[in-house]
């Protein structure tokens, strides 16, 4: 009897063990390794923190990009965006960056400056004959150069996002020609290059947030400020200046920017899709911002508060006479290989 009871005891045990064993090969050899599903168990979430409105074209630009990343990655990458500097300020957020509280951030050029004087070149008054001009140094040698001088502050250059080109506006009288900003006090963003623009009107400057711009207009901290049209009209700063002058003679873009440390945790697949749904994204920026901007100003143009000049090539050449000399001020602290690809404004 015994040994009935343990001979079926024996063919029970070694039945289960074929089940948990025999029947799974997998059990008894290593499954392949893929890289790509490392860290995928999770969504991975990338906080994009902005300071400018949804409808601008960087907000835009934003929204369109965490939606084709949604697509390309089939929801396995979020892009959380957070407009507005709900977040972070412009003056903080490049350190909330690289301390890795955020993944991502698209600041202006100026805002970078602070960080490297490379990109003060970007500020430099009529350095860029038009967009073409400014697509072509950025996708050449020029953009190479201010992505590299960012890695040694362990940021990564992803894209370059174009706003537009900036115009004038004050609450106190017209500015055609220089002497027109004699006295006068503008609101700049953070760059050394644009204090010494004002200075060469013959005005001074005062460094405040961009959303802080509207009340410091409204108040009368400052007379006058520069910006796209885009900007001026989803601000709504044209409520509280007068006079508005269609001058060109400076670009506003961003840099969009990664904390160095997460993208290169990332894996190389979910890399790749960034970049993908980023150049995407540039080039339907491009494509929109243009359009958007002449809309804008077929709506300002109508209103009785403000008063729209456009610069004579005359006016304009009075411009270009008294900024000249920034040139070769700051061609020692941008760099020759920087300067070199940028040509003295006609």
């Amino acid at each position: 009897m015994k040994t009935a009871i343990g001979m079926i005891s024996f063919i029970a045990v070694g039945l289960l063990a074929a089940i948990l064993f025999g029947f799974r090969p997998e059990a008894t050899r290593s499954l392949p390794y893929d890289e790509e599903q490392t860290g995928l168990k999770e969504r991975i979430v990338i906080k994009f923190s902005h300071v400018v409105a949804e409808n601008t074209p960087k907000g835009l630009a934003a929204s369109h990009f965490a939606k084709l990343v949604k697509e390309k990655t089939n929801d396995a990458v979020e892009i959380q965006v957070f407009p507005n500097g709900m977040l972070y300020t412009e003056d903080t957020e490049v350190a909330a960056l690289k301390r890795g509280d955020i993944q991502m951030i698209a600041p202006a050029y100026s805002n970078l400056s602070v960080i490297d004087p490379a990109w003060l070149i970007m500020d430099l008054p009529f350095a860029f004959a038009d967009q073409r001009a400014v697509d072509s140094a950025l996708d050449g040698t020029l953009g190479e150069l201010l992505f590299a001088s960012m890695e040694r502050h362990h940021i990564k250059g992803a894209a370059f996002w174009s706003n537009g080109f900036k115009q004038m506006t004050d609450s106190v009288r017209p500015l055609r020609v220089p002497a027109d900003f004699k006295g006068l006090n503008f609101r700049i963003l953070p760059s050394d290059v644009l204090v010494s623009q004002f200075q060469a009107l013959g005005a001074t400057t005062s460094k405040i947030p961009f959303n802080e711009v509207f009340a410091s207009l409204k108040k009368g901290t400052v007379d006058g400020q520069e910006n796209t049209i885009s900007n001026i009209f989803t601000k709504q700063l044209y409520q509280t200046q007068h006079y508005m002058t269609i001058s060109n003679h400076g670009y506003l873009g961003y840099g969009v920017m990664f904390n160095e440390s997460f993208w290169d945790g990332l894996p190389p697949g979910i890399q790749a899709e960034l970049q993908s749904a980023l150049a995407e994204t540039t080039e339907w920026m491009k494509q929109n911002t243009a359009a958007m901007q002449e809309q804008q100003l077929r709506q300002l143009k109508p209103l009785k508060d403000i008063d729209i000049h456009t610069l004579t090539p005359q006016e304009r050449e009075q411009w270009v006479q008294a900024f000249l000399p920034i040139y070769d001020q700051y061609r020692e602290i941008i760099g020759e290989p920087l300067m070199n690809e940028i040509a003295r404004p006609k």
